[in-house]
């Protein structure tokens, strides 16, 4: 039987607004086991980057919870590394610098000078940039700077690696290197992966599994689709595999759908007013509501 690894029960999570709460997420699922590379799709605003960040411990659940290893989610933790879109290194630090800071904050207490430069650079080699770890992001390219984001995540050790849109700003080319690359990375080390794209061939090359969600508000979990393809994957011969052809036709099929489903239940336009020429501000990120433990949910029900 395998061990439960990370598990998303019932999560939902609602924000206040001027208009009353906005319910982001709602009873969401999902079991996921270790070493899974899970891909998360979806339109902008079905709640892809929100449930990341409940799982990252950024956000509380308003209801439900997250559970990693038997302990609940509550907060972050270098058990869980986060790579965001915008790599997020300190410009006046080197590219070995900027791991060494995730590093120290880890291990400093645990492992010698010697051992955790030894660390720095093995990381700094899984994502090809030894060659560059002296010099500073202002002089290395996007994905360079992506790598090193990526370098310094798996330098903490997590158990649970979570990518937000990580390559969404690269060119096609450095992004399909990089997709190589984060392959090879996770045949290596066998870490757990959630990511959020919006690509869907990178999810159907990259995953075990691709979670396919509904439109907000209120977005859940609409399709799970297992992505039953061998590994280790050749993007290029798998171009023309029907059955990889299939599994990113579904993929594209629920999308589609749940576009028109969309288009068809918008309101029609309302008239612009002409009497001020003020314009509304735009809504700040609202926050989430009050959180309500799982544990203490589970408690409850008892």
């Amino acid at each position: 039987m395998i061990k439960d690894h990370l598990l998303i029960t019932q999560v939902g999570i609602e924000f206040p607004t001027p208009n009353g709460p906005y319910v982001a997420l709602t009873d969401v699922n999902l079991n996921i086991a270790e070493g899974e590379y899970v891909s998360l799709i979806g339109h902008s605003g079905c709640g892809k980057s929100t449930l990341l960040n409940i799982v990252a411990g950024l956000h509380q659940a308003t209801s439900g919870g997250v559970i990693l290893d038997d302990k609940e989610v509550d907060a972050p933790g270098p058990e869980r590394a986060v790579v965001f879109q915008n790599h997020s290194l300190l410009p006046w630090l080197t590219a070995y610098e900027n791991v060494e800071l995730a590093v120290k904050r880890v291990f400093g207490r645990t492992k010698t000078r010697a051992e955790m430069r030894e660390w720095i650079e093995h990381n700094l080699q899984l994502v090809h940039m030894e060659h560059a770890m002296h010099k500073r992001p202002g002089e290395i390219s996007g994905g360079m700077k992506q790598r090193v984001g990526i370098a310094r995540a798996l330098a903490m050790q997590p158990r649970v690696l979570l990518l937000d849109e990580p390559f969404g700003a690269l060119d096609a080319l450095t992004r399909a290197h990089m997709q190589d690359s984060l392959m090879e990375i996770h045949a290596s080390l066998g870490n757990t992966v959630i990511m959020i794209t919006h690509d869907v061939d990178e999810a159907v090359l990259l995953s075990d599994r691709i979670v396919m969600m509904t439109n907000g508000p209120a977005a859940t979990i609409g399709q799970v689709l297992t992505v039953d393809l061998e590994r280790p994957r050749n993007r290029v011969e798998l171009a023309g595999d029907p059955h990889y052809n299939h599994l990113r036709a579904e993929v594209l099929r629920f999308l589609y759908e749940r576009k028109v489903a969309a288009v068809a239940s918008a309101p029609p336009p309302a008239a612009a007013d002409t009497t001020s020429e003020a314009q509304p501000e735009q809504a700040e990120t609202p926050t989430p509501a009050g959180s309500v433990s799982l544990f203490e949910r589970r408690k409850a029900a008892s």
